[in-house]
């Protein structure tokens, strides 16, 4: 099954939270992802829901870095600006695993 292409502000967003949970590539897994563009009067951009889960020994360690100073972090996606980013819940299975949604406002520079 496949998706559609994600934008180049969703793809960049995507690989800079996957670098940022410090996790090795074949432990964090996409469950849910879903942009739908977003304007006011004065900006253009997109919002984001994010589904990850963080597997294997390191996945408390990576939640951590993933989350720690998330809202503040600087992002370098070329073209784009994240404008608000937040974790708005997580879970802890029984093998271990984290659960992590997220959602985010990206605006075009």
């Amino acid at each position: 099954m496949s998706g559609a292409p994600l934008s180049a502000a969703a793809a960049q967003l995507l690989r800079s939270l996957m670098a940022r949970a410090r996790l090795d590539q074949d432990r964090i897994f996409i469950t849910n992802f879903r942009s739908v563009d977003w304007q006011s009067l004065t900006f253009t951009g997109e919002r984001h829901e994010i589904g990850l889960r963080l597997s294997g020994p390191g996945a408390a360690d990576a939640l951590a870095s993933l989350s720690d100073g998330l809202a503040a972090a600087e992002w370098n996606l070329k073209g784009h600006v994240v404008a608000d980013i937040v974790i708005v819940a997580t879970h802890r299975s029984c093998d271990g695993s984290i659960d992590v949604d997220l959602e985010a406002l990206t605006l075009s520079d």
